[in-house]
């Protein structure tokens, strides 16, 4: 191989490496999935600006649960925060030379937090103060933006002044997230609350951060097992599917419990650590959330499938949970009981993902590992004569996710199979043998 090949097949890895770098936070279920940060400077102060920023999560299934986000940045100079309204930074960091009028926050890099509900409301801003918790855009569009309103201090004055925030963090509420750099955008237009009059922030700049579940864990969050009524057959979750402890062990290191345990009824066992650490039940699977896919009935013109969603981590309950499935019978969904369900068309004409999510007040909130920690609801389905089919494990999802996060399936050879179809590979492997003798045969002969 000559010199001019290799630096060929050289180039062709490093523009193979970046691509996969580039795309690993593109969700093929949610392709335009991002959450969007923007700042608009909405007045001039005599050594800076006040600014309100704005957090919009446009993605469709995948919500930021408590504690709540995080978000981050470095400032471009010296700049301080002299107050901030419906948020807080976690830290002050060192003030000591103001004489007077200390800032809220003197940090190169602060890290700004929500305001818990219920604080003063001249504390508050629309859209504030949910403890962080922002909604998926295709669940509850209401509730899928998060704002504050912040005084900067010690920084330009005019729009040729201002250095632009960078390295923009976000937390939700743990890692995953990547941020791209701040770029200025056209200045936010508002109407006046008699639509008769329209205003304009003085600068606009927006931050897009995107989600990447391999940077969240190395490990699924989820699993899925599957069962059928024409099958006695059980598929569980893969041993191990959201890891296990040193050694291959179905048990952690940070131990876990067994169900029927005391320590599963002792006080305090629910309650959350700062870490986040998870306290699971014992099983072989090891992972916090399983889903399990029934397919329960079958008649003339439709069939029904059940679906159960059980948590087995103590010291987590889920609010407002999701649950997205890619099956290709969705795009004749009858009629959905005790879920909410709407339909998820990243494609346009390709109607085969949904998402499931609990009714409000009802069972939007998956408890604690235990008796009530589960939540389960049934689905009617038109059959399509031209596809459907119970055989090859057609009645099953291709994929599942929970939360956001892709489950881990089982693998396609273990799925339940009709009982006809044994039968069937009995009868072609006694004639293969029956061949393969007969063959024999006139060989010896010969």
């Amino acid at each position: 191989m000559g010199l001019r090949d290799s630096s060929v097949l050289l180039a062709l890895a490093l523009s193979l490496a970046y691509c996969s770098v580039a795309v690993v936070a593109y969700d093929p279920l949610d392709p335009r999935g991002n959450i969007t940060i923007k700042w608009d400077v909405i007045s001039w102060t005599p050594d800076g600006y006040v600014a309100m920023v704005a957090m919009s999560n446009y993605q469709m299934y995948r919500h930021i649960m408590a504690p709540g986000w995080t978000v981050g940045w470095s400032w471009a100079k010296k700049e301080v925060i002299w107050s901030i309204v419906g948020a807080q930074a976690t830290e002050q960091g060192d003030c000591s030379k103001f004489k007077a009028g200390i800032p809220h926050c003197c940090k190169r890099t602060p890290a700004v937090v929500d305001l818990l509900p219920g604080v003063p409301y001249n504390q508050q801003i629309a859209n504030c103060c949910k403890a962080g918790v922002v909604s998926a855009y295709g669940q509850d569009q209401a509730g899928s933006v998060s704002a504050f309103q912040v005084s900067v201090g010690l920084a330009g004055t005019t729009n040729k002044t201002v250095k632009l925030p960078k390295n923009f963090t976000l937390m939700g509420p743990g890692p995953g997230y990547t941020c791209g750099p701040a770029t200025i955008v056209p200045s936010t237009v508002y109407w006046t609350p008699d639509h008769r009059r329209r205003t304009q922030a003085l600068m606009t700049w927006t931050v897009t951060c995107t989600y990447s579940q391999q940077l969240a864990s190395k490990y699924p969050s989820c699993c899925v097992s599957f069962s059928s009524f024409y099958n006695d057959t059980i598929v569980p979750c893969a041993r191990c599917a959201c890891g296990c402890g040193h050694g291959g062990h179905a048990r952690p290191a940070g131990g876990c419990i067994e169900g029927d345990s005391k320590r599963a009824l002792s006080p305090g066992v629910n309650t959350p650590r700062k870490d986040g650490q998870a306290l699971l039940q014992c099983t072989s699977h090891m992972c916090p959330i399983r889903v399990h896919w029934h397919v329960k009935l079958n008649y003339k013109d439709y069939w029904r499938a059940k679906i159960a969603i059980t948590n087995f981590n103590y010291r987590m309950n889920y609010t407002q949970w999701t649950l997205v499935a890619q099956h290709p019978n969705l795009d004749n969904v009858t009629e959905v009981f005790s879920f909410q369900y709407k339909p998820l068309l990243p494609y346009g004409s390709i109607n085969d993902t949904g998402m499931f999510y609990g009714l409000k007040f009802y069972n939007d909130l998956l408890m604690e590992a235990g008796p009530f920690g589960n939540v389960q609801s049934e689905v009617l389905m038109r059959k399509d004569a031209r596809t459907f089919t119970f055989s090859q494990g057609w009645a099953f999802p291709r994929k599942i996710y929970f939360n956001g996060d892709e489950c881990k399936m089982p693998p396609p050879d273990s799925y339940p199979y009709l009982p006809n179809a044994a039968p069937a590979v009995a009868s072609q492997l006694i004639v293969s043998a029956a061949a393969s003798a007969f063959l024999l045969a006139l060989l010896l002969v010969a």
